[in-house]
């Protein structure tokens, strides 16, 4: 094969004038996700790795792995609706789930008497489909009446396209579509209750038009007993925008139905419905916006200046709602960010606002209350290099309760200022608190205390104990100080022998932060090498490294724009002055160094093995975007022009092509040993340029390059713990030995 690069030869003809041409393709073949002919290439692809990698110690780590994916001492997370708990859970014994709810007073014991609703691998038995579970909408009742019907989404391969069924809890049961039950074709879309009777809907199905993006175009209001393609259409956007949404905001007293253009990624148009038309709400499109109840709140991507005022990116904004909407520009501000301090996210209890914040990538939590001309205290729930997160348990519940009612022991009386904490580390297992907020002193402290008791604690699986977690600072190339964790142990030997893995992402403002993982604690903390891996033993166990580089949402979306489109190349420098920083403190070399990333971050992980091959011993890149070329007309790729760019124009392509690992590849380059996996049916990055890649790197001559492509799971790459395990297993296994002393 001849040398591809980012300036090889182009495909001549037929190119529309103002297009960027493209670059020579001799696999585009594979780009026919279900054609007999690629399958059969992903299938003889699967089995040599599969030859490779399933030896004796890849049975006994995927064990471990699934044993703490199936384990049932795990915290089963539950959603308030009315006066049941619910909770979806999978286990070795459900590995498609179970949907299930309890009371506060058995979700408190050690072992909770679940009422189970839907056993989702009896319905996939029955219906001859591989469904999963994503999620319920309930309909809001009628004032002292249950929760009772809700509408599931359920995936027929774990991909985004979803089937929408209405069912009925209390007789654990779907509604029955001859009887007027709702029953949506699958699609990719979104559904929101109007009332009993009567849903929106913006969908694909049923010959509703889809944008470029593949996401609905437009959005129906749907009666009981009719078909989508006989609703009224009500909403519709532009072709080259990204996805169309209509919802209904049912809380009592403050009823409104929103429309939101979804221009691209960081752009949208909200619209209220107001007199049977809709109004625009009067924004710039990058700043996004929530409503509740009386307020309107603003969190400007960019500096905003408005009624004569500036205000900086990240900062919230909040407003009375009908009077912005009469054209009244009078703002209060709730949060500024500084050079550390970023807002994650908001969330209401009955009478008061929690914010998550992440200061230098460490949690905090404040506490506002309206009341008090939005008074802010500090919650004292975030110890040091952790993730804590605070959210509403359910604020419309007992309204008088949650400031008035017994505080001592936080519970069903007073939920509507209760609230939830998930505290989170790399060496602490999961917590979860409940609390309740009051405000200090009726005599005038507008202090607000919490009181709050640990309710559930998930079970340590590795020996915690045995490492620390450290957080240091490397420079990247333009002078900026990123930020990474390092888990390791604590007598770690700064020798540069320490197998390492570099985790990072570094799109689309997502924040990588503390989380404890059983399966990253068995499988490369504690790992040793044994003398069956057929590789000369190491003795020591893996250090595991998290990058926070730009593009992301660490330090809010200033950081993230620092990275985008023909700014891209910060997050690559970014993530290999991690790499550097990590070589030059001893801890690890290039030869036991490796990384790993998935979706986006195979992206970053793909740019690595082409522009810093030197760095990495081995690259296990996930999900991928590979061919930035053709990653716009493949799948969901046209969604995310606004985070890239356009490879159509030429002006966009000239540096696009400087980080598409497809069309950086070169002959004569020492590349790091390569593990490139996907899903087939992943309908949102697809499978496609991960093989394309695959079977460059291969017809090339590259030595060490294996794929590998589960048959089923979504853009998760895994619909259920078996198949996590499995995809945890195979890159976790790939890396150890390519890493600890031989050659995969």
């Amino acid at each position: 094969m001849t040398t591809t690069a980012a300036d090889s030869a182009f495909a001549s003809g037929g190119v529309p004038e103002g297009t960027a041409p493209e670059p020579t393709d001799e696999n585009i073949w594979l780009e026919d996700i279900y054609g007999e002919e690629q399958l059969a290439w992903v299938r003889e692809q699967n089995a040599r790795t599969e030859d490779l990698l399933e030896d004796a110690e890849y049975a006994r780590l995927e064990g471990g792995i699934l044993e703490v994916l199936d384990s049932t001492d795990k915290i089963a997370m539950v959603t308030k609706r009315g006066d049941w708990y619910y909770n979806f859970w999978k286990d070795r014994e459900n590995p498609k789930g179970l949907w299930r709810r309890t009371t506060w007073e058995s979700y408190c014991t050690d072992a909770p008497e679940w009422d189970v609703l839907l056993d989702v691998d009896a319905l996939a038995a029955e219906e001859g489909e591989e469904w999963v579970f994503h999620g319920a909408n309930f309909l809001r009742p009628e004032p002292g009446q249950p929760y009772r019907l809700a509408l599931l989404a359920l995936s027929p391969d774990g991909g985004d396209a979803d089937r929408y069924r209405e069912f009925d809890v209390e007789t654990r049961s779907f509604v029955d579509p001859a009887a007027g039950g709702f029953d949506l074709p699958t699609a990719k879309g979104n559904v929101s209750w109007l009332d009993a009777d009567t849903l929106l809907v913006a969908s694909t199905a049923d010959g509703l038009p889809r944008t470029a993006s593949s996401y609905a175009r437009t959005a129906v209001r749907l009666h009981r007993g009719q078909s989508l393609a006989d609703a009224a259409r009500i909403f519709d956007i532009p072709e080259d925008h990204m996805m169309a949404i209509v919802t209904h905001d049912s809380t009592p007293g403050f009823e409104r139905t929103f429309a939101v253009d979804w221009v691209d990624f960081f752009n949208r148009t909200t619209s209220l419905l107001q007199d049977g038309s809709w109004t625009a709400i009067d924004v710039p499109t990058d700043v996004n916006l929530s409503a509740h109840r009386d307020w309107l709140f603003f969190r400007p991507r960019r500096e905003w200046t408005v009624g004569g005022a500036s205000y900086p990116a990240g900062s919230l904004l909040a407003a009375d709602l009908d009077r912005y909407i009469a054209g009244e520009r009078s703002l209060t501000v709730l949060f500024t960010p500084d050079a550390h301090t970023s807002l994650q996210s908001w969330s209401w209890t009955r009478n008061f606002l929690l914010l998550n914040l992440l200061r230098d990538v460490s949690s905090e939590i404040r506490v506002l209350d309206p009341s008090a001309g939005w008074s802010s205290s500090v919650l004292d729930a975030c110890p040091p290099l952790h993730d804590v997160n605070a959210f509403a348990v359910d604020d419309e519940d007992d309204a008088e309760g949650g400031s008035e009612g017994d505080h001592r022991s936080p519970g069903p009386r007073g939920a509507g200022d209760d609230f939830w904490l998930v505290a989170t580390g790399f060496t602490t297992p999961t917590t979860l608190t409940r609390g309740t907020l009051r405000r200090g002193n009726p005599a005038g402290d507008a202090s607000v205390v919490s009181s709050h008791t640990v309710v559930k604690a998930s079970p340590s699986f590795f020996n915690d104990a045995a490492y620390e977690v450290q957080q240091h600072f490397a420079v990247s190339d333009d002078g900026t100080r990123v930020p990474y964790f390092q888990i390791a142990a604590r007598n770690l030997v700064l020798d540069g022998q320490n197998p390492t893995q570099l985790s990072g992402y570094g799109g689309f403002e997502v924040s990588r932060t503390p989380a404890y993982s059983g399966a990253v604690g068995r499988a490369w903390l504690e790992r040793r090498t044994a003398p069956s891996d057929g590789v000369a033993p190491h003795s020591r166990g893996g250090v595991y490294v998290v990058a926070n580089i730009r593009g992301g949402g660490e330090y809010g979306p200033s950081w993230h724009r620092a990275a985008l489109q023909e700014n891209r190349h910060r997050a690559f420098e970014d993530f290999a002055a991690v790499a550097k920083h990590l070589i030059s403190r001893g801890v690890t070399s290039r030869e036991r160094l490796g990384c790993v990333g998935g979706s986006n971050g195979g992206l970053l992980v793909g740019n690595m093995l082409t522009r810093y091959p030197d760095l990495f011993g081995a690259v296990s890149c996930g999900v991928p975007l590979l061919d930035m070329r053709r990653y716009t007309k493949l799948s969901a790729g046209h969604s995310w022009i606004a985070e890239y760019g356009d490879p159509e124009l030429p002006e966009h392509w000239d540096f696009i092509r400087t980080f598409s690992p497809y069309h950086l590849l070169k002959d004569g380059v020492d590349y790091p040993e390569t593990f490139i996996w996907t899903a087939t049916s992943d309908d949102r990055v697809g499978p496609v340029q991960a093989r394309k890649m695959a079977a460059r790197m291969q017809a090339m001559g590259i030595p060490n390059v294996w794929f590998h492509e589960a048959l089923e799971g979504g853009h998760a790459g895994a619909s259920d713990n078996r198949q996590a395990a499995a995809l945890q297993t195979r890159s976790q296994h790939f890396l150890w030995k390519s890493l600890a002393g031989g050659t995969a």
